[in-house]
């Protein structure tokens, strides 16, 4: 049972690494805090300037005026190059300091492109493997509130929920238009359609408020 997941997840890290192009925050506090009801976790998209990106800041904003709820927001930390794994760690660390200090916080995972990858990851594989060293303990699903993914280069071989099923119901996953990454319609001509993967298309075309609609039924 053991290999069998080692090769799934090893399956799913090539999956990613492939399927995303090669072109185109805090860490978590030891002090004290006061318990947000609810927090959103984002993955932002490759070469993004540190923090939540355009989709992530958008979406806290949405759920903010959706809710009317007390929601913080967790931009993961890292380099947003090509490290999955170390995007994995970081945001499956938040949500276990979540889980450890503040038991009744709602939480909502979210990413766009490699932060979508990032999010696949911290979901998907059980065990530590290839650089992810934070698999989430159990119990970790009856936190988790709602997922939120845009632009998923996963799509191409399935919805995160053929990894992992416990977050089928909670999960919202979109793409834009004719988006290469998450859209499997024309490999060989990618780049030709590479704007509908960016962030302003798909905060134009609705979908952020789309993602925040779903989210907000769930907190």
């Amino acid at each position: 049972m053991i290999v069998a997941l080692a090769r799934r997840c090893r399956a799913l890290f090539l999956v990613l690494a492939v399927l995303l192009p090669t072109v185109v925050a805090l860490a978590p506090g030891a002090a004290a805090q006061s318990c947000p009801q609810a927090e959103l976790i984002f993955a932002r998209g490759r070469i993004e300037p540190a923090g939540a990106g355009q989709i992530g800041s958008a979406l806290i904003g949405a759920l903010r005026q959706k809710t009317g709820m007390d929601i913080d927001l967790y931009s993961v930390n890292y380099p947003a190059d090509t490290e999955i794994d170390i995007g994995a760690n970081d945001m499956s660390r938040r949500i276990q300091y979540m889980m450890d200090n503040c038991p009744d916080t709602r939480l909502v995972l979210g990413g766009y492109s490699l932060g979508a990858a990032v999010t696949d990851v911290v979901l998907a594989v059980p065990i530590a493997a290839f650089g992810f060293r934070n698999p989430l303990p159990a119990g970790a699903d009856r936190q988790i509130a709602a997922v939120a993914l845009f632009g998923n280069g996963i799509a191409w071989v399935g919805p995160i929920s053929n990894f992992n099923p416990l977050y089928s119901d909670r999960t919202i996953e979109l793409c834009h238009g004719d988006d290469p990454i998450c859209n499997p319609t024309d490999p060989e001509n990618w780049q030709d359609y590479w704007a509908d993967h960016l962030a302003p298309a798909y905060i134009n075309a609705g979908m952020v408020n789309q993602a925040a609609d779903f989210v907000a039924g769930r907190l």
